[in-house]
């Protein structure tokens, strides 16, 4: 009779087993499931303890991980009624039972927590008469990374095989934590390439890019740091070559613009029909050759800033089309009924005299005082001759760094550069440092370099120069880091290439100063 009662027991728990391993694995689908739903791993977390105490009556669920920095364990995500905040609850390795789990690496089954003398029940949560299972999280072949807890609701004389299902949910928490701290990583570095490139990005468009000493330049920045505070429009007026995008960029590099996009056009490069589709976009089938929705330059750097080169070149049935959208800040796609509506700061840039062109009938007035609103004058490079020499060493160190070799230019090519107007401006100074670099061997730009570029200095004699009011400046001739070649150089144009002027300046005799000009093959100007 006894066998048989124990038959009947031992068959019961079998069944119970059985049943228990059927929900268990039904569970760790569902569990599968909320772990592949999103990387947000706290909420993630929170859900799966749900599931867990709703499907297998493990209550009081617990999620700890470890803190690197602090090397403390510090709780993700919790399940109970009642629960206290635990923000501020954490367990260093070896203290309380979460920290011996953690430490040991291996599980830990108590029967009856409250009997365990290291169960510290900070988080005042866990019934005391209960039993409590505790296993590690690990990453892989890795030690453990955190402690994963539950509490059943009874003794059942499962709790081994309840041990061996949360390792199983503990080893699908451990590919959640390494998937979402890789993910967090990645972001981590690519938070770190963008403000990286902003900085970048911020220099190389900021003031400190742009070359200039003289007064004219310096009104220039004044200005430039007063409008890029606003949204207001600005139109940058100018010789070609003077600088004028290098302006847009500094204006909308130190806007609070400055990480929306900043979207470029050249207006002279385009007539009007694709000019128009470029800065508006177009529906699909517009036109021939129209295959895809296309979004206009408008749309691009909505929330940021436009940059319109050569304003000045659009026709004026185009102009019309462009006043509408700088009033009111909307149009539609080419071949689209739609409005759109934008926000979007508009600079543009012209080298021509709009106020002529508006008396001509050939600009529209209303568009004119549209866009100029905060006018600012690019002085051209004769006005500001003072940068020459600057502007000319970042050229050379640009154009060293292209051609991967060292460069250097001497104060003798630097003082020639001074002598000519540059109707090119900064971009014929820039054209003039290449090919001085292309035609020197060894690196240096010395003043015959120069001359061999085709640079036409013959019209401006030192004379000329004073006349001006830019003569060149005064070398000192005692300077030990002058080599002899450029000492006898500026002494000959302080003189203006009088030799025996030259001679007494340098303490020598005409012979010997002659000598020098023939074994230093110095090429002597003539007036």
């Amino acid at each position: 009779m006894m066998s048989d009662n124990r038959i009947t027991i031992a068959s019961g728990n079998e069944a119970a087993r059985l049943a228990l391993v059927e929900s268990q694995l039904e569970t760790l689908f569902e569990v599968s499931r909320v772990l592949s739903r999103s990387l947000d791993l706290r909420q993630t977390l929170r859900e799966l303890l749900g599931v867990l105490h709703d499907r297998e009556r493990l209550g009081r669920g617990l999620v700890s991980l470890l803190d690197e920095e602090r090397g403390e364990l510090l709780i993700s995500a919790l399940h109970g009624s009642d629960v206290e905040p635990f923000e501020t609850v954490s367990y260093r390795p070896g203290e309380g039972v979460i920290g011996r789990i953690l430490e040991r690496n291996s599980p830990w089954v108590l029967p009856r927590v409250g009997d365990e003398p290291s169960f510290l029940g900070r988080l005042n949560l866990y019934d005391r008469a209960l039993p409590f299972i505790g296993v590690p999280i690990r990453l892989g072949e890795e030690g453990a990374v955190g402690v994963f807890a539950a509490q059943p609701e009874a003794g059942d004389g499962l709790l081994d095989q309840r041990a061996r299902f949360l390792e199983m949910v503990a080893n699908l928490i451990g590919q959640a934590v390494r998937l979402a701290r890789g993910v967090e990583a990645e972001q981590r570095a690519l938070r770190e390439e963008r403000d990286t490139l902003r900085r970048e990005v911020r220099g190389a468009h900021g003031f400190d890019s742009i070359i200039g000493r003289a007064d004219a330049m310096r009104l220039v920045f004044d200005q430039v740091r007063q409008v890029a505070k606003w949204n207001t429009t600005v139109l940058i007026r100018g010789e070609s070559g003077t600088g004028k995008e290098l302006i847009a960029n500094a204006i909308h590099y130190n806007s609070p613009r400055a990480r929306a996009p900043f979207i470029k056009l050249n207006c002279a490069a385009l007539p009007d029909n694709l000019l128009e589709s470029e800065l508006f976009g177009h529906e699909k089938g517009a036109f021939t050759g129209a295959v895809s929705q296309r979004k206009g330059r408008f749309e691009q750097a909505d929330g940021g800033t436009l940059f319109l080169d050569e304003i000045g070149e659009i026709t004026p049935a185009f102009q019309a089309k462009l006043l509408r959208v700088l009033q009111e800040g909307e149009f539609e796609r080419v071949g689209g009924n739609r409005t759109l509506r934008v926000d979007v700061r508009v600079i543009a840039a012209t080298n021509r005299d709009l106020e002529a062109e508006v008396r001509a009938g050939e600009f529209r007035e209303d568009l004119y005082y549209r866009l100029n609103v905060m006018p600012i004058r690019m002085p051209p490079l004769r006005e500001r001759i003072e940068d020459v020499p600057e502007l000319a060493r970042f050229l050379v160190e640009k154009v060293a760094r292209m051609q991967g070799r060292e460069l250097r230019i001497t104060d003798s090519a630097l003082r020639l550069l001074l002598c000519h107007d540059w109707p090119g401006n900064v971009r014929e100074l820039e054209n003039c440092m290449e090919r001085a670099a292309v035609m020197s061997a060894d690196g240096v730009i010395d003043r015959d370099v120069i001359e061999l570029t085709g640079l036409d200095v013959g019209s401006a004699s030192q004379a000329e120069a004073a006349l001006a009011g830019r003569a060149p400046p005064k070398v000192d001739l005692d300077d030990p880091n002058l080599d002899e070649r450029e000492r006898v150089i500026a002494a000959l144009e302080e003189a203006g290439w009088v030799q025996a002027k030259a001679a007494r300046l340098l303490n020598m005799t005409p012979r010997q100063i002659a000598y020098r000009i023939q074994t230093l093959n110095i090429k002597v100007r003539q007036f």
